[in-house]
């Protein structure tokens, strides 16, 4: 067996514990094959197995180098210290080369959010398109804003996710953790509108957001939807489903919602993940302060 036969299999072994035993998300599986799969190149012909913390030290540096932003190096040196752990669990490995790898500091990011006044605009001003995919596009802006889940949360809802009486839907979560949102009463009839729209194209299967052919809806789908009517209102870069959620979480607080709250609506697993959106309220309360003193 050649040394990348080897490693090979070494690898999909990991992907495997990822997908099967771990249940991480499909996003998790495929970021850190890559990362593990770019580190397994740089090595060249070295079996992973006999990999030393040198070589990953080497490998950080040089993609220092190469101007690769210190938070995507740390989630490389993250994977391969999953990768790692699970080679010495599974007595493939030793030792864990990577386990005293530190992060590099990187510059703190604040999530990047729509305004609400632009939210309104979607809402109440944009035109969106006639028939089932209007319906269905609208819905999808919807769900992500005004209850904060996840994109793969979005695209895992079946017609058995939302209890409509009770104004709730079912999410499952990172880990498949399982928790309820609570849905306001307009979004309840858009959701009432949306599935009697479905039944007409749907195909045998009970995923809630489809495809214009009833098939079940697909990441760039939903990437194109957002994208589209983000820009439609809004010159921010970065136009992704990821930022109706962080829209979602900035203006519960800027609107006097408590943190603990916030934390279960988003599914995060500590406070901590949730404190970084009071960085962004902390500088809305600095412009208003900065415009209404009176020494100002």
């Amino acid at each position: 067996m050649t040394n990348n036969n080897s490693n090979t299999e070494l690898l999909q072994s990991f992907l495997n514990y990822l997908q099967f035993e771990k249940r991480s998300s499909k996003h998790t599986v495929v970021s850190y094959a890559t990362d593990i799969a770019q580190f397994s190149e740089y090595v060249g012909e070295s079996v992973l197995v006999e990999v030393r913390e040198k070589h990953i030290r080497n490998w950080v540096m040089e993609l220092s180098k190469q101007g690769v932003l210190a938070r995507s190096i740390n989630r490389k040196v993250v994977a391969l210290r999953s990768f790692y752990s699970f080679l010495q669990k599974s007595e493939q490995a030793h030792t864990n080369p990577a386990a005293h790898i530190t992060a590099l500091k990187a510059a703190k990011r604040l999530p990047v959010f729509v305004e609400e006044n632009q939210m309104d605009t979607v809402y109440n001003s944009v035109e969106f398109e006639e028939g089932f995919a209007g319906v269905r596009n609208k819905l999808i802006i919807a769900l992500l804003y005004e209850t904060g889940m996840r994109r793969a949360e979005l695209l895992g809802l079946h017609l058995h996710s939302f209890d409509l009486e009770n104004r709730q839907v079912k999410v499952l979560g990172k880990r498949s953790k399982e928790r309820m949102i609570p849905l306001l009463p307009e979004l309840v009839e858009t959701i009432r509108n949306y599935t009697q729209e479905r039944a007409k194209y749907a195909q045998a299967h009970t995923f809630f957001f489809i495809t214009d052919t009833g098939k079940p809806a697909y990441e760039g789908l939903i990437y194109r939807v957002v994208k589209k009517y983000i820009g439609a209102v809004s010159t921010i870069e970065k136009r992704s489903p990821h930022v109706l959620r962080h829209s979602c979480a900035t203006h519960l607080l800027n609107n006097g919602a408590d943190l603990q709250h916030i934390k279960e609506i988003l599914g995060h697993a500590n406070l901590s993940a949730t404190q970084v959106y009071t960085h962004n309220s902390l500088e809305k309360i600095k412009e208003i302060y900065k415009h209404s003193h009176p020494r100002n």
